[in-house]
């Protein structure tokens, strides 16, 4: 699975065009802040069930925000 980091720039280049996003962090913290439009899939459960709704052929987003 190819991985790359993207500038803000391109990002929201990505949400703009509607690029699936998936926010790993856990329900509390995701109930508190997330970017519009992200799916919540904590990372103890994202497995390749949990994110098989997803085309796959096509870029996803997947973002940890914890500033913990």
């Amino acid at each position: 699975m190819a991985h790359r980091l993207f500038s803000s720039d391109e990002l929201a280049r990505l949400l703009e065009a509607g690029t699936p996003v998936i926010d790993v962090l856990g329900r509390e913290e995701f109930a508190h802040s997330h970017i519009p439009g992200a799916v919540n899939i904590p990372l103890k459960e994202l497995t390749a069930e949990s994110v098989s709704r997803f085309d796959r052929s096509r870029p996803i987003v997947v973002y940890c925000n914890d500033f913990g």
